[in-house]
């Protein structure tokens, strides 16, 4: 019964989130602000990740070759298909369901326990307008993110690929364009964009209705990730299954 009370304070939220709008030039400023905060700097990590993460996906693609029959280009072929529709999309998120999910949670949980989201209803600001809808439009720049990850990873495969040398630059370029269908593209980017919306909603609903004081703050960022990491698996196994079944 918990978890029914808890969705459903969830999109009570969702609903108070869109109204009362904060003034536009403060709510331009906060936009600005959230883009640095939750784009900008995470692009340190994602290009990391993205780089190492597709080549090691093609080095044990190609390890996994035996057969001589197996052609080459197999090794860009397997390194796109799994960069582009699961990899990229997904797991870059659930990395951010820990960067940016504990940032979001913690930053709007010390906000409760130190008692200025109170402050912010006192003076007649909606403050779920005010903390949570910037953080849903700056998210919006998230598929870019993901494109960045995308190219990266596939970059990653190339150069473990060719400077280890199991397989040639042609052959790996040549599977990297092999049998591509722009819908998987689609695919990945609706995706992204019901994973950011999880990203930024979810851990605010966290931090928001936190009760107690400032050790419940970690504990609440620790509960928004697991959450955001299972809504978001969820999400993609639903996405999967209405998209390319």
């Amino acid at each position: 019964m918990k978890h029914f009370r808890e969705i459903g304070a969830y999109f009570l939220m969702l609903g108070q989130v869109f109204r009362r709008p904060t003034k536009g030039s403060v709510l331009r400023e906060l936009i600005f602000k959230e883009v640095e905060e939750l784009i900008l700097n995470s692009l340190g990590i994602v290009v990391f990740i993205s780089f190492f993460v597709g080549g090691v996906v093609s080095i044990q693609t190609a390890l996994n070759i035996d057969s001589p029959l197996i052609p080459d280009l197999l090794v860009g072929f397997a390194t796109r298909q799994s960069v582009i529709l699961e990899f990229a999309p997904t797991f870059i998120s659930i990395v951010m369901a820990g960067k940016i999910g504990s940032f979001i949670t913690s930053s709007i949980g010390s906000m409760r326990v130190t008692e200025q989201i109170d402050a912010l209803e006192v003076m007649g600001i909606n403050s779920l307008n005010y903390l949570v809808f910037p953080k849903i439009i700056a998210l919006l720049f998230y598929p870019f993110v993901i494109g960045i990850a995308m190219f990266l990873g596939i970059f990653g495969g190339w150069v473990a690929t060719v400077y280890g040398g199991f397989s040639s630059s042609a052959a790996f370029i040549e599977g990297i364009q092999s049998k591509f269908i722009p819908f998987h593209l689609v695919y990945a980017f609706i995706k992204s964009f019901v994973f950011a919306f999880i990203l930024a909603t979810v851990p605010s609903f966290k931090g928001y209705y936190m009760t107690g004081g400032a050790l419940e703050v970690g504990k609440a960022s620790t509960t928004a990730f697991v959450w955001t990491s299972v809504i978001i698996i969820l999400a993609n196994y639903v996405i999967t299954i209405l998209l390319l079944s």
